[in-house]
């Protein structure tokens, strides 16, 4: 079984884009908030994503969410986080 496989999407699908469920968690978890200015906000945010990065059951939830075949036949050690 290939290491690396590519998966090709339609020219705008952001259901089928784990990225797109990222960021949708990253803006949900920031709704509430009340940044002071740009800079908190951008701290807000690079920390969201981080959380996001490190935690390999909301990477599953990305993954899964898109409906991805390709992520049911890996285990999920096959995403772990580089530190």
């Amino acid at each position: 079984m290939p290491r690396l496989t590519l998966e090709y999407f339609p020219a705008y699908a952001p259901e089928l884009n784990p990225d797109e469920q990222v960021w949708n968690l990253t803006k949900a978890r920031l709704a509430n908030g009340s940044p002071d200015d740009r800079f908190d906000l951008a701290l807000s945010v690079i920390a969201e994503l981080e959380a996001c990065r490190k935690s390999p059951r909301c990477l599953r939830g990305c993954v899964t969410h898109s409906g991805l075949s390709l992520f049911r036949a890996y285990p999920l050690h096959y995403l772990r986080v580089s530190q």
